[in-house]
C-alpha cells in the first residue's frame, strides 16, 4: 500500500505548456502558456515545458530552440527537462500495439480525397469518416493510416472554464486515425500516452482543443490511462475572426515588450489588471499574476479578440 507522501506526490498539480516548433510563439501561444504557468504556481504545483514536434513537415529548423529562449525572455521557469515527443516514439508505438492487441484499431486504405468524397457531414459541418475500412479492407487495397474504433455512446466531461461538454464520437467524428499514412504518429495519441507518462493532472490549453478532448477521454479509457482535469482558454482571434498562427501571419512576440504583452494577456484573460502595469518590470507583472490570478475571472468563451497590434506581423 503506498504510502502517504506517494499519495500526494501523484495527487500533486502537474501542469504543462506543449508548444508545437512551427514557428515563433505569438500572442495566442503566450495566453496558453501564461494561464498554464500561472494555474500551476498558484496551487503549489509544477510546470513542464513538452516540444510536440512529432509532425516533422511542418517543424521549422530552429523553431524549438527560439521557444525557449522566448519563455525565458518573458520569466517563464519550467521544472525538469524539456522533452520532445519526437524522442518518445517508442511510447506511442507500445500503446499503439496495446489497441491493436484489443481489436480497438483497424489499417484504413482510404486516401484523403476519397474521405471527402465519401464522408458524412457532422452537426458542425465538419466531416465524419464513413467507416469504408471499418469491417475490412476493400479488395485489392494497401493500409495506409491505423484508425481506432469508436463506440455509439456519447463522452461527456465538465472543463473548469467552459463547462459541461458533450460529444458522440460515432456521430460527430467517427473512427479517427492514431497512426497517419505518413507513418507518423497522430496527435490524439501522443498528447494522451504523454500526458499519463508525465503524470499531468490538469491540462490548460486553448478552446482550439476542446473538442478534440473527448476523443482523447476515449483513448485514455481504452489505454486504461487516468484522465486530467481539463481547462480550455478563449482562443485569441485576429479581426476575420482566424486563430492567430504562422498561417495568419500573427505577430511573433518581441522580449523588449514582455512585461506589456503579459499585461495584454492577463486583460485578455479577464484578470483586470492596473493599466501602469505595462510600463513596470516583468518581473512586477509577474509578481501582480501570482498574488491577483483568478481561474474563475477567464471568459467563458471559446474565442476572443486579440488585442490592436498583436493580430498581424
Amino acid at each position: 500500500m503506498p504510502n502517504a507522501e506517494s499519495r500526494v506526490a501523484r495527487t500533486r498539480y502537474r501542469g504543462r505548456f506543449a508548444p508545437s516548433p512551427t514557428g515563433p510563439l505569438h500572442f495566442g501561444s503566450l495566453v496558453a502558456a501564461t494561464g498554464s504557468f500561472l494555474e500551476a504556481r498558484v496551487t503549489g504545483g509544477t510546470w513542464i515545458v513538452r516540444m510536440e514536434d512529432l509532425d516533422l513537415p511542418r517543424n521549422q529548423p530552429g523553431a524549438a530552440a527560439s521557444i525557449l529562449a522566448t519563455l525565458e525572455l518573458f520569466g517563464f521557469e519550467w521544472d525538469g527537462d524539456v522533452t520532445y515527443q519526437s524522442q518518445r516514439t517508442d511510447l506511442y508505438r507500445a500503446a499503439l500495439s496495446q489497441l491493436q492487441s484489443r481489436g480497438l484499431v483497424y489499417p484504413c486504405a482510404c486516401s484523403r480525397r476519397e474521405i471527402l468524397d465519401s464522408a458524412l457531414a457532422a452537426p458542425d459541418g465538419s466531416l465524419v469518416y464513413p467507416g469504408t475500412c471499418r469491417n475490412g479492407l476493400p479488395p485489392g487495397r494497401a493500409p495506409r493510416a491505423q484508425r481506432v474504433r469508436v463506440p455509439d455512446e456519447q463522452i461527456a466531461f465538465d472543463d473548469l472554464i467552459q463547462g459541461r461538454v458533450t460529444q458522440s464520437l460515432a456521430r460527430d467524428v467517427g473512427d479517427f486515425v492514431l497512426l497517419r499514412a505518413d507513418g507518423l504518429f497522430a496527435y490524439q495519441l501522443a498528447v494522451v500516452v504523454d500526458d499519463a507518462d508525465q503524470r499531468i493532472t490538469d491540462v490548460v490549453r486553448g478552446a482550439d482543443l476542446l473538442d478534440s478532448t473527448p476523443r482523447q477521454i476515449f483513448v485514455q479509457h481504452a489505454l486504461g490511462l487516468p484522465t486530467p482535469r481539463y481547462a480550455h482558454l478563449p482562443v485569441a482571434v485576429n479581426a476575420a475572426g482566424e486563430k492567430l498562427s504562422k498561417q495568419t501571419l500573427a505577430a511573433p512576440l518581441v522580449a523588449a515588450h514582455a512585461a506589456p504583452a503579459l499585461v495584454a494577456v492577463l486583460e485578455f484573460l479577464g484578470q483586470a489588471p492596473p493599466r501602469t502595469l505595462r510600463r513596470a518590470s516583468t518581473r512586477a507583472a509577474w509578481q501582480w499574476a501570482f498574488e491577483n490570478w483568478r481561474r474563475e475571472n477567464v471568459p467563458h468563451a471559446r474565442t476572443r479578440a486579440a488585442p490592436i497590434g498583436a493580430a498581424a506581423s
